[in-house]
């Protein structure tokens, strides 16, 4: 068999024809070795010599040379990321989901052969119109606990690649700003000033980083969604989001009007690709065509189309609000409680705050009721990521950390990564603990005499009624956190296992042991599935109960902390799309502070539908979890071996075939190598 690692096999190639493809997946370890092993099983089949690049989680490998380029006569892309195009210019490529290469590598072969030769210029490939969603949905092999929700393919991915880059400005931005109104802060009638020109400063480059936050949020969403032309369209019509000026709104519509230019430019770069051009404006397209087009006619739609009503919302809000004066404080606290901690500086907050700040010298109770509300989403946010850290990814886990000290300066946005990622969980989470937090405010006759929140406003001497000030945002905050997990684990929490699992010192153990004690299986698979984690049969019938078993399989290794977790976890990246790979195999997985090392359980089924691309049933299933901080990647270097593996038809037979004993099983595991 010609492995991906093989050198091409020439002298065998159909009339001296010479092949080579290019693997990849978000994140570079299931799909990514079994579409190279099917790709080069079947070119062996047919004849051809192949070499497979595998752009893996451990780095590119088996990388292609120029000299190979240069005399292949095709190359076929299978990959759900983003792969340089730009060194396969004059050649044939075939461009298409990596899912693709797993299940049809014999006609991707055949096919390659009459491809479109690639222009020059363009830097990505984009998998094939319809598949990318499928299987790149499929193929996020190691998703943090917190990717849950109802999001699929590539809206998620977008969504989730605009966040990723959004959080180093609101850490940065945020930070620089609570530092400079700690150290040079005062407050005053008109709000907090700075009487040293070098903390100034430094809250103003503080603020430019939380101006360039929706911007970078807009465009790197649209990046994901329209590639590089759509960086730039994105990024402006985020700016125009951020800035209500330009469409005479005294707010800008803040992140969840960057999550609609995002994805309004990305997609409006993809229909302009489309568009039939000729030849010799092809090149240009990328660079001046599109990116203009674009931009202008997004700038637009937003300012005399989208901007118009957010200035109408903002201007009748602040009305409706002016009219609830004279009402019970506890239910004006609750409306003010419920804005504030909605859109974390977009229109409905500033109404909020701005009808706040507008009343401090007359009715100083009132920006009393918004300064305890507008704390509770990221001090919420923060305390939730150490209530159940393994229903976060690591990044969430420190991004956390900066919201609690974001919170105390009195900084919304901090919680703005959180929403961003899942809003239909997070939103609401901090709208129930904004609204207790400005009711018991407002109840108390909380005063804040400066246009601020948080409790530095207390601890610089603005507040009156400072013990109620401080149990309204922290009830609040306990709400927040307390409805984040429980709406982040709606749908994923078992029960737990019957089994506890045995104490790490009996867990899985080196590879010197036999596999009879319950040692881990010698070979590549070493230290992470032992005889412990391997059941012959599985009870379940279902796929969720199915995971719920695996996990608590899994906990016999004494490396699992919170069977709930990682339970949570593998569900949620189950909803995201399904991990059945086909061949009758299926892989749920976690990646996630509910186990401290990583580990690996296998069993057999009857058959469980798990959805797969195939239409088979899962007979064999792994289920592996890493911790969020696994450091190094060997554990990669094995789930890549594994993956591979499990692409020869007869490791499959005999996995299947094997006496219904774990010891059996765990030797026919030993092949891993």
């Amino acid at each position: 068999m010609t492995s991906p690692a093989d050198p091409p096999e020439r002298d065998t190639a159909p009339e001296g024809r010479r092949l080579l493809a290019v693997t990849a997946c978000p994140t570079g370890i299931a799909h990514t070795y079994m579409a190279a092993e099917k790709l080069a099983q079947a070119a062996q089949e047919l004849g051809y010599g192949m070499k497979v690049e595998t752009q893996g989680s451990i780095g590119a490998e088996n990388v292609l040379s120029e000299s190979e380029i240069r005399e292949a006569d095709g190359i076929i892309v299978a990959a759900d990321k983003d792969v340089d195009l730009s060194r396969f210019a004059g050649k044939r490529v075939l461009s298409v989901a990596v899912a693709e290469g797993i299940r049809r590598p014999e006609r991707l072969i055949r096919e390659v052969l009459s491809a479109p030769v690639r222009p020059g210029g363009g830097a990505v490939a984009e998998a094939a119109p319809g598949s990318g969603g499928e299987a790149g949905a499929a193929d996020e092999l190691f998703v943090g606990a917190g990717g849950g929700g109802k999001e699929r393919g590539t809206v998620y991915k977008a969504l989730m690649n605009g966040v990723s880059y959004m959080i180093p400005f609101v850490v940065v931005g945020g930070l620089l700003i609570s530092v400079s109104l700690a150290l040079g802060g005062r407050t005053t009638p008109q709000g907090i000033v700075f009487d040293s020109s070098f903390w100034q400063t430094v809250n103003d480059i503080g603020v430019i980083g939380f101006a360039l936050m929706i911007p970078v949020l807009s465009g790197y969403i649209a990046y994901a969604v329209g590639d590089r032309p759509a960086l730039v369209p994105g990024m402006i019509g985020g700016w125009i989001a951020g800035h209500g000026e330009l469409y005479d709104s005294k707010a800008g519509a803040g992140f969840i009007g960057a999550i609609a230019t995002g994805f309004l430019a990305g997609y409006l770069v993809l229909w302009i690709k489309k568009v039939k051009v000729p030849d010799f404006v092809r090149p240009i397209m990328p660079i001046i065509v599109i990116p203009i087009v674009a931009t202008t006619a997004l700038g637009l739609f937003f300012v005399y189309v989208i901007g118009r009503p957010i200035a109408w919302v903002f201007e009748h809000l602040t009305s409706w609000l002016g009219g609830l004066t004279g009402t019970s404080a506890a239910l004006l606290g609750v409306v003010l409680g419920l804005m504030i901690a909605f859109d974390m500086g977009g229109p409905v907050n500033k109404t909020a705050f701005l009808f706040g700040a507008g009343l401090v010298s007359k009715n100083p109770e009132i920006m009393g009721m918004c300064a305890a509300a507008i704390p509770v989403p990221p001090l919420g946010q923060g305390i939730a990521t150490l209530l159940r850290r393994g229903l976060f990814s690591k990044q969430e886990q420190e991004t956390g950390l900066a919201a609690l000290f974001m919170g105390f300066f009195g900084i919304t946005e901090g919680a703005i990564p959180f929403a961003a990622a899942r809003p239909a969980r997070v939103i609401p989470a901090n709208m129930c603990g904004g609204a207790v937090a400005g009711a018991i405010a407002g109840l108390a006759a909380v005063a804040d005499n400066v246009p601020h929140g948080g409790p530095i406003v207390a601890v610089l001497g603005a507040v009156e009624g400072v013990p109620m000030f401080f149990v309204a945002i922290a009830v609040g905050t306990v709400v927040t956190a307390l409805t984040t997990v429980t709406l982040m684990a709606v749908g994923a929490r078992p029960g737990r296992s019957g089994r506890s699992g045995p104490p790490a010192a009996d867990g899985a153990v080196g590879p010197g042991a036999s596999a009879a004690d319950g040692s881990a299986v010698g070979s590549a698979l070493s230290g992470y599935l032992t005889v412990r984690t391997v059941r012959p049969g599985l009870a379940a019938h279902g796929k969720e109960a199915a995971i719920r078993e695996m996990a608590g399989l899994l906990a016999e290794s004494g490396h699992v902390n919170d069977v709930d977790g990682l339970v949570a976890a593998a569900l949620a990246r189950e909803e995201m799309g399904t991990t059945g790979l086909g061949e009758e195999i299926a892989i749920p997985h976690a990646k996630t502070d509910a186990v401290s090392a990583p580990v690996v359980g296998f069993a057999r089924s009857e058959g469980i539908e798990w959805g797969a691309l195939d239409g088979t049933k899962a007979r064999l299933i792994f289920m592996i979890a890493v911790p969020s901080a696994a450091a190094g990647d060997e554990h990669l270097r094995i789930l890549a071996m594994l993956s591979r593996k499990l692409m020869d038809p007869g490791f499959r037979e005999r996995l299947l075939a094997a006496e219904p004993d774990a010891g059996a099983l765990t030797g026919i595991l030993r092949e891993v190598r």
